[in-house]
């Protein structure tokens, strides 16, 4: 007899023989018991997971001498012809070169006959999906309604291609990836009987390179023997088929975690030399970094990932390396080099490439970090722009500020918008609302400075913050001043400007602002910044130059008394910062 391959010579021939497929046999197995079976069938998966072979157990246990039965018998004649592939009752038909509706039409003649010796005539349809639209479209109606002996059962690895129409008449199957450890346990029983040996790690490097397909692990297995003899190492499996050591596999990935740049292009040059396919090698790369990720999600769960035990142990160190952030980015890095390099000419370089961006992913600062530090740079952090002057303000104050920020409507509306009549600022009317709890000495509503007077400080503060900060003082020269009782300073804001809020209520303005009053005589004075219209006798502060030299403008021209210096611009410290963090580069200022 001449000799049969592993895949054949150790086909499953029952439901109990099928690896990693129980839920289609055991699916099967009780339909048959319980006499519900159906008159079409699809089964859909990768190669090699047994699609062919479940269709003609299933085909064995329907026309078996004493069936339908699961537990047929293994010298029974009808099964043993089905199993040779010389049964008139079972019909095998390649779909890819059947796909035409000549041939449908032959099939819808045929069936119509009962079968020669069996109780069913069987038509098993592979590749089904390469049949023609037309051809489908032949075969809806005896699909859904043939003869009482007939039943169809197809196979197909792309279901997507088939019509829904002709899905929806049949019961389908999904085969998925048969786990790596059940290949392996499956190659050592057949390497046992086949009296050859082969060490644990050579059969975990044939089951990582079948990728789930129990026909391509048997196939390796064979040719392996014939490479190798009685004996085979894992050397000899990763040399004939281009796969990474296990070892070097995880060298790598510590490399990328620990940002060892040097380490890592040192390890992808030896993979190269040694001609490891770099294609293999990103795929495996990927599904480390996946194993590593779930490892990290799932807290150490090694039922969520299939691993070897040296494996797992990678996983346990490699863990505490890098959050599992920093292996989301990685393996985003990964996923698009992978769909790249099927068309890079030169796969070595855009390898490297891959791994030293795979690095910079690994050591990336997220956007929600950055944004933090900058907060922190401004000085608004939580409880910031409120804890403080709640400390240090009297109780009226107090109150007025938190009022200022919890009803900034009513606040602007009852206390601090002006009348638009130009003169003289009207007294605002009393509040409504229970008074606050105030010092035997009542605390006067107007202010207690003059409005020109008022107006004349608040433009000494701004041209004084604007030399401390020009930054700052771009922001603060479009506030107005409402009123200063009682060691508050009060400034407003027009709607179009409430944007500078943000920007000028901070820790550091206020300190900046409380300088400067100290030094104008207003010791222990506060400040408040609120959204309040505009008065119609507004008028910016007239600001000397930088340099300190007069302005070529007017006295009395307010829009022109104001010079904004680029340089000293570019030279605040939180725009270096600023750039610093992001990288950036200044393009256009505008005062």
């Amino acid at each position: 007899m001449s000799y049969q391959v592993i895949a054949r010579k150790y086909r499953p021939q029952r439901f109990a023989d099928v690896v990693g497929q129980e839920h289609v046999s055991q699916t099967l197995a009780n339909a048959i018991a319980s006499e519900r079976i159906a008159h079409a069938y699809i089964f859909c998966g990768p190669r090699g997971t047994g699609k062919t072979t479940i269709a003609r157990i299933f085909a064995k246990c329907l026309n078996c001498t004493d069936g339908p039965d699961v537990e047929f018998a293994e010298e029974d004649e009808k099964c043993i012809e089905i199993a040779e592939g010389r049964s008139l009752d079972v019909i095998e038909i390649d779909g890819a070169s059947n796909n035409g509706v000549e041939q449908v039409r032959e099939l819808r003649e045929t069936c119509k006959f009962a079968p020669s010796s069996s109780r069913f005539k069987i038509y098993i349809i592979d590749e089904v999906h390469m049949l023609s639209t037309a051809a489908f479209n032949a075969l809806l109606k005896t699909l859904e309604e043939p003869p009482a002996h007939v039943k169809f059962i197809f196979a197909t690895t792309d279901p997507e291609k088939v019509l829904a129409t002709i899905l929806s008449r049949c019961q389908r199957f999904d085969l998925r990836r048969i786990p790596a450890k059940l290949i392996v346990d499956h190659l050592a029983l057949i390497a046992k009987q086949e009296q050859v040996k082969i060490d644990d790690a050579a059969l975990h490097a044939i089951a990582r390179g079948a990728d789930g397909g129990m026909r391509d692990a048997e196939s390796t297995l064979d040719q392996l023997i014939s490479f190798c003899g009685e004996e085979i190492r894992e050397e000899d499996v990763l040399s004939m088929f281009g796969l990474t050591a296990r070892d070097q596999l995880i060298g790598l990935t510590r490399g990328i975690l620990a940002g060892e740049v040097e380490a890592v292009l040192r390890e992808l040059n030896a993979l190269t030399n040694s001609g490891k396919d770099l294609g293999r090698l990103v795929a495996d790369l990927l599904s480390h970094f996946r194993n590593l990720l779930i490892y990290q999600v799932s807290g150490g769960d090694l039922e969520l990932v299939e691993v070897s035990e040296a494996e797992a142990a990678a996983l346990k160190e490699q863990s505490e390396l890098a959050p599992n952030e920093s292996v989301t980015r990685v393996m985003e890095v990964l996923t698009d080099y992978e769909f790249r390099l099927r068309d890079a000419a030169s796969k070595k370089i855009m390898v490297e490439v891959a791994l030293l961006k795979a690095v910079q992913a690994r050591n990336a600062v997220p956007l929600d970090t950055v944004l933090q530090k900058l907060n922190d740079l401004r000085g608004q952090t939580p409880g910031s722009n409120t804890a403080k002057p709640k400390a240090k303000a009297p109780a009226p104050s107090t109150r007025a500020a938190v009022e200022a920020r919890t009803e900034p409507a009513q606040e602007t509306r009852v206390r601090e918008t002006p009348a638009p009549a130009p003169k003289p600022p009207p007294t605002p009317p009393a509040r409504e609302s229970a008074p606050a709890p105030v010092p035997s000495a009542a605390v006067p509503s107007a202010p207690t400075m003059p409005a020109n007077e008022l107006n004349e400080l608040w433009h000494k503060i701004v041209d004084a913050a604007r030399r401390a900060s020009p930054f700052t003082g771009s922001y603060l020269i479009e506030g107005h001043a409402i009123s200063l009782e009682k060691n508050l300073l009060t400034v407003g804001y027009d709607p179009e400007f409430s944007d500078h809020l943000g920007l000028v209520d901070t820790s550091k303005v206020h300190a900046l602002i409380q300088t400067k009053l100290k030094e104008m005589g207003h010791a222990g004075t506060q400040v408040k910044f609120i959204k309040s219209p505009r008065p119609s006798d507004f008028v910016r502060p007239q600001l000397a130059p930088m340099g300190g030299a007069k302005a070529d403008a007017g006295e009395g021209d307010a829009k022109d008394t104001f010079v904004f210096d680029k340089e000293k611009f570019k030279d605040d410290p939180l725009i270096k910062k600023a750039l610093d963090i992001f990288k950036g580069e200044i393009v256009d200022v505008r005062a």
